[in-house]
């Protein structure tokens, strides 16, 4: 269990490649290569210790998860270089949808093929929409068959059997 000193400083190395669930040479390779670097302190040098914050943590851990689902790692860093660019929110709030080597990313209401420069794919029907805007057309209907009077409705019996 981290104390609440650790989270303020953020992570090691070795506690961030446990974490995650990677080898510290795993990690350390994705640093010096850029991947992804510590964003609390680099190493700058002999002696001097990576520590990584949450987010990174966040990062670290997809990364992973898109290895495990075979995706290569050049394509991982392409993937990356994407979403650090294009998702403005927390890279974890991303939806991405991995099929064999292809990665897309669910935003709003499209798919976006990330591993093709960022090319549509498809559109995506939101179906809580179209209910909604069913469920609002209807309520005015509501209102005004609850005003008609009851007499009224009666006036054509031919109306009334269907």
């Amino acid at each position: 269990m981290e104390t609440p000193r650790q989270l303020d400083s953020g992570y090691s190395g070795t506690h961030t490649a446990k974490i995650v669930g990677i080898t510290y040479r795993q990690l350390d390779y994705w640093a010096r290569t850029d991947l992804i670097k510590p964003s609390l302190v680099e190493a700058a040098g002999s002696g001097t210790r990576r520590r990584y914050s949450y987010r990174d943590l966040l990062e670290l851990r997809v990364i992973k998860t898109l290895l495990d689902s075979g995706i290569r790692l050049e394509s991982v860093r392409d993937v990356f270089d994407y979403l650090r660019e294009h998702v403005t929110t927390d890279i974890s709030s991303a939806n991405i949808v991995i099929q064999g080597t292809s990665v897309v990313l669910c935003e709003n209401d499209e798919l976006i093929d990330i591993l093709r420069s960022g090319q549509g794919v498809l559109n995506v029907l939101p179906l809580a929409g179209v209910k909604d805007d069913i469920d609002a057309k209807l309520h005015p209907l509501d209102d005004a068959a609850a005003s008609v009077t009851p007499a009224a409705s009666t006036t054509s019996p031919a109306r009334n059997a269907v």
